[in-house]
């Protein structure tokens, strides 16, 4: 599958401002990527791979190539806990320490990806919380859906961040997984920073499930009092 390029403008949040860009793929599924200072490399670029090294350093000018590692989240979308602020996973507050972390830090990128609900889609997400307020995990509500535990794809992370010029990142996440496809694909990251922010009282048992059942590196014990709204 492709990707490419839509278009971009200027974002202010509360958080500071950010440049906002669009990408499509040949599906017409839209992505989201909150930039700053990450200037555009090439806006013309449309492949689902990486350009080569030699390619961005010819793109780059010396300012771009002395620029810190920038700090980047791939976020998946969450219309509960990103707009709603539902307290049953932690994604609200993943979101927004994120852009606040990287507005602090001057250089990095939120990478917005539109698979809601681990990519089962937001009637099937809400079909798995009905399964959990039962009882049931999170793993397990998926599974007796006749669904997969995780349907994330991260393939719509070379083109965004080859847009910027980016092949080296500080990665803000917990899930292993994605410093694994970063990885894979050509990108190196330099660091992983972790994120535990939104604990609360409704979500513990979600979290630990995604420690204990998904392999998410999260802390032995969540304290919420600690956590809570940080």
């Amino acid at each position: 599958m492709s990707y490419q390029f839509i278009t971009s403008a200027k974002l202010p949040t509360r958080h500071g401002e950010f440049d906002i860009h669009i990408f499509e793929n040949d599906e017409g599924q839209e992505h989201v990527m909150l930039t700053v200072g990450l200037p555009v490399v090439d806006q013309t670029d449309t492949t689902d791979s990486l350009p080569s090294p030699d390619t961005i350093l010819n793109q780059e000018d010396n300012a771009l190539s002395e620029r810190p590692i920038p700090l980047i989240r791939i976020h998946s979308e969450c219309l509960t806990g990103d707009a709603f602020s539902s307290l049953k996973c932690d994604c609200g507050p993943q979101l927004n320490t994120a852009m606040h972390a990287i507005q602090e830090t001057g250089c990095g990128a939120i990478l917005y990806l539109r698979q809601e609900g681990r990519g089962i889609g937001l009637t099937n997400k809400i079909r798995a919380y009905a399964l959990q307020d039962q009882g049931h995990d999170t793993l397990d509500a998926n599974l007796m859906l006749g669904l997969p535990a995780d349907a994330r794809i991260y393939d719509m992370c070379g083109p965004m961040l080859a847009h910027i010029g980016v092949d080296a990142v500080r990665l803000i996440t917990n899930n292993p997984s994605k410093v694994a496809y970063l990885t894979e694909h050509g990108i190196d990251v330099i660091e992983r920073v972790p994120l535990v922010v939104g604990v609360n009282d409704m979500n513990a048992e979600y979290l630990a499930t995604k420690r204990d059942r998904m392999g998410h590196l999260l802390d032995t014990d969540f304290n919420t009092t600690l956590h809570l709204n940080k």
